[in-house]
């Protein structure tokens, strides 16, 4: 990961905005606040001028919201990560959050460690939910307590792995195999499981009570 993180952020109420912006800047070596927008129109111009890793989105913006913005950013494959800072646990809003291809999202009460950790996990190419995908595969196991089909030993072994919250990078480093073969392993127990993704893995746990926002 190259540090400092570039991040923009999008959201209407300026005391809250200013808060994020001074926690950020306590970090500075790690975190630098390169733009900050209200509005959809404010965010659109200033995309169009700013380099930035990471897009801190509110959902509520007065001119729109922001599962505009991260679908927006998904048809035009923008490598531009979202972290989703929400004040609402509705499913259908985060359902269609997720569909719109956010990277993660966590509720606007979190302390400051939780968004740094969410940031950091994001940028290395991770999911975060207020649980990292990894640990809710875990959860959602012991959730359902039993799949369609039994899990392969490697497939134990990438659970246990998961468990400790480590990336799919971390996986295969310590399992001597490439990323590509983790997620296949990772896909098959989602199968198991009777979940068919990562969008459908976090609303079974929202839904459960397994994440909670």
């Amino acid at each position: 990961m190259n540090y400092p993180i570039r991040i923009i952020i999008v959201e209407d109420h300026y005391l809250f905005r200013a808060g994020i912006t001074s926690v950020l800047s306590s970090v500075k070596d790690k975190y630098d606040v390169v733009g900050e927008a209200s509005t959809v129109a404010e965010f659109d111009a200033l995309y169009e001028k700013t380099d930035a890793d990471l897009l801190l989105l509110d959902i509520r913006l007065p001119d729109g919201n922001g599962i505009d913005i991260a679908r927006k950013l998904s048809e035009q494959k923008s490598a531009l990560k979202i972290l989703v800072l929400s004040a609402e646990n509705d499913p259908s809003t985060i359902t269609n959050l997720l569909e719109a291809g956010i990277n993660g999202f966590i509720s606007k009460n979190a302390p400051s460690q939780e968004l740094f950790t969410a940031i950091d996990y994001i940028m290395e190419d991770g999911d975060y939910f207020g649980k990292d995908i990894s640990k809710l595969i875990r959860d959602i196991r012991v959730a359902k307590k039993s799949a369609k089909e039994p899990f392969t030993d490697r497939e134990n072994e990438i659970i246990a792995l998961c468990s400790e919250g480590l990336t799919a990078k971390e996986i295969a480093e310590k399992m001597h195999i490439n990323v590509a073969t983790v997620n296949t392993h990772k896909n098959n127990i989602f199968k198991k499981l009777g979940i068919n993704n990562s969008v459908e893995l976090v609303i079974y746990a929202i839904k459960t009570g397994i994440i909670t926002l």
